[in-house]
């Protein structure tokens, strides 16, 4: 029997094999959908129902225990290893991309060019392309090669991207707030500052999406526009997911402390949304420069 003493060990614990179903699908369906298959989009929209039902009830169960006093200190510990590992895959999910766009900027452009590697080999890959960054990206295509004739616009760092900076960096430092006013037993300071942090994250992705939605329209910046439109989508993309993912958690943590929920001494599932909302944060930092700036 598991106590407050104890190593505490769930009993029946069906929500991971209902979550490794649930994924399960939603990837067949997903192979599914991209090979034309009538079956896939369902199968995706199954999945993807059952996932979000073993989220629901897995973190109910999680959060009712905590509550019950069932984890022991030994327990806690258990906890912030495991999402120290998990934000460590994320700082490399990121890295792979970052790492794309570095090879992609100092290397491959380069070598396309006609530096280094690449001198005897860009008349038979594409005799028209300059090294320049970012590049035109394929045009149309003449006697069966590319032309880097493809015309967009670059986006620029000083207008939405900017903007989204500031709302940010500032809804780090509203975050930041709501753990002090945690700490110190103040629950009216824990809700304010988590309301703030998650309008303000709403608030972001609101206007990235204004912002694909002007490139899309506007500037001509597509996912087809090149390896500048791939690798800027691809980033802003992935991180826009992460922003949208930090939010709906501390949406979720929001409500636990309007229940009462978290005391000064317990409260692991503020700690873990906060240590992910301060790790995108600095991730959006690293990209405005590397993506919008440089």
């Amino acid at each position: 029997m598991s106590s407050s003493q104890t190593y505490y060990i769930p009993h029946k614990a069906t929500w991971p094999v209902m979550a490794t179903g649930g994924l399960a699908m939603l990837l067949a369906g997903f192979a599914n959908y991209l090979n034309g298959s009538s079956i896939g989009s369902t199968l995706m929209i199954l999945g993807f129902a059952i996932f979000i039902v073993m989220l629901a009830g897995w973190f109910t169960l999680q959060s009712t225990e905590s509550e019950a006093g069932m984890y022991s200190h030994q327990v806690g510990i258990s906890y912030r290893m495991g999402m120290m590992w998990f934000i460590f895959s994320e700082v490399m999910f990121f890295a792979v991309f970052f790492g794309t766009l570095w090879y992609t900027r100092n290397l491959s452009v380069p070598w396309l060019g006609g530096e280094g590697v690449g001198a005897a080999t860009k008349e038979f890959l594409w005799p028209n392309f300059e090294a320049t960054w970012p590049t035109n990206g394929p045009g149309k295509l003449v006697n069966g090669l590319p032309t880097a004739d493809g015309e967009f616009e670059k986006m620029s760092a000083w207008g939405l991207p900017f903007l989204n900076t500031l709302i940010l960096l500032s809804s780090g430092v509203t975050c930041t707030w709501a753990h002090h006013g945690l700490l110190a037993n103040h629950r009216d300071q824990l809700i304010k500052g988590l309301i703030a942090t998650v309008a303000l994250g709403f608030l972001f992705v609101a206007f990235q999406a204004i912002e694909y939605h002007e490139a899309y329209t506007e500037m001509g910046l597509t996912l087809g526009s090149g390896i500048y439109g791939s690798t800027f989508f691809m980033l802003t993309g992935f991180h826009g997911f992460h922003v949208c993912v930090g939010a709906i958690i501390l949406s979720v943590v929001l409500f636990r402390s309007s229940k009462g929920h978290f005391k000064p001494e317990n409260h692991f599932a503020f700690e873990a949304a906060a240590w992910y909302w301060h790790f995108v944060d600095v991730v959006w930092l690293g990209l405005f420069i590397f993506v919008y700036i440089m």
